[in-house]
């Protein structure tokens, strides 16, 4: 089977498992024993994760801190698969993720070592059936007469885009490619260049009173291209890696008070530069209000980046980016000399 699907990372699920029921565990594998996943279990799942990630060699490694924040939300079912010595080999997880439409995502992966035996594909089918049940659930919670309409549901994975045989297993299960996410990387050795702002735009870096703006910019930016909104809870939410030294934002001074016109914010994944062999600073979200589009604050964020990771001792800048197109690329990484690496796709099946 396949690297830890379903990961595309900078993200996290999550809850208590005693809220929700495994489902029936009849159909999986028996040569491994399956029991209910849950936060005791965080250790063994990170290092089932590392064996996996070691053997796959996405662009990234996932550190226990990120995979204990699967279990932060009670929207969570997962189960666990142990060899006869008690070691987990397996695991798949859904969570239901609401954002006005219904979201139920899987992640999962199995032991290098226990791959090609249908633990896999068994998994997926667990999942998928979980998916619904959990959805169903959802959805049967709903006002009473609220609407005559079903909340549109979906369940939705990620995969490594070289991954043909996860792609194969979900094309089985009628998943469709949806988005398209690209990582993207560029050498800090090359210069950098200038980008002239005009005289009410200026590069400021990121603080705490500047934040809620900044997330009220980003909720108008994602709703300009259909976007959801966030809350300040779900803003706040996934940041242990959040490095604000190379996180900045733009502003429109030419009223009376200073509007957002956009913001870059960075993480510092340590975890991943002994996999990768090198030092990089990671921009986690870009965003532009569509009125400074034409006005170069994308550039001008992405150089102030580039700038603090230089400064800081990093030898490459990394990002990522989701497109509808499969060959869709962001030219305002690549006009600044990025190029692009290994990417996912997320797939999705609606419910």
């Amino acid at each position: 089977m396949t690297p830890v699907y379903g990961s595309t990372r900078r993200t996290g699920p999550g809850g208590p498992w005693s809220m929700l029921r495994p489902g029936p565990r009849s159909a999986l594998p028996r040569m491994l024993t399956w029991a209910p996943l849950g936060p005791r279990d965080n250790t063994e799942l990170a290092e089932l994760i590392a064996r996996s990630e070691a053997a796959d060699t996405p662009p990234y490694r996932t550190s226990a801190q990120e995979t204990a924040e699967y279990f932060v939300d009670p929207t969570y079912s997962g189960v666990a698969g142990r060899d006869e010595n008690g070691v987990m080999r397996a695991f798949g997880l859904v969570r239901l993720r609401p954002a006005g439409e219904i979201y139920a995502s899987m992640t999962g992966t199995v032991d290098p070592q226990w791959r090609k035996r249908g633990i896999g594909v068994a998994l997926l089918h667990w999942q998928t059936e979980r998916a619904r049940h959990l959805i169903g659930a959802e959805r049967a919670g709903e006002p009473t007469g609220s609407s005559t309409v079903a909340v549109p549901a979906h369940i939705v994975t990620t995969v490594l885009e070289d991954d043909e045989r996860m792609k194969e297993h979900l094309a089985e299960l009628r998943f469709e490619p949806r988005r398209w996410y690209r990582e993207v990387r560029r050498p800090l050795s090359e210069p950098i260049p200038e980008v002239d702002l005009d005289g009410f735009l200026t590069i400021e870096p990121w603080s705490e009173e500047l934040d809620d703006a900044v997330r009220r910019a980003h909720n108008q930016a994602f709703a300009d291209s259909g976007g959801g909104s966030m809350s300040p809870e779900e803003w706040r939410a996934g940041r242990a890696y959040f490095a604000p030294q190379w996180s900045f934002v733009a502003l429109d001074r030419s009223g009376d008070r200073a509007r957002v016109a956009g913001y870059a914010l960075s993480s510092r994944y340590e975890q991943d530069w002994e996999a990768l062999g090198w030092r990089e600073g990671y921009t986690d979200v870009i965003g532009v209000l569509a009125d400074y589009r034409s006005r170069d604050a994308g550039p001008a964020l992405l150089t102030a980046v580039m700038r603090a990771y230089a400064a800081d001792g990093m030898e490459y800048a990394a990002a990522g980016f989701e497109s509808d197109d499969p060959s869709g690329a962001v030219d305002l990484f690549l006009d600044l000399g990025y190029t692009a690496t290994r990417g996912t796709i997320l797939y999705g099946l609606d419910v």
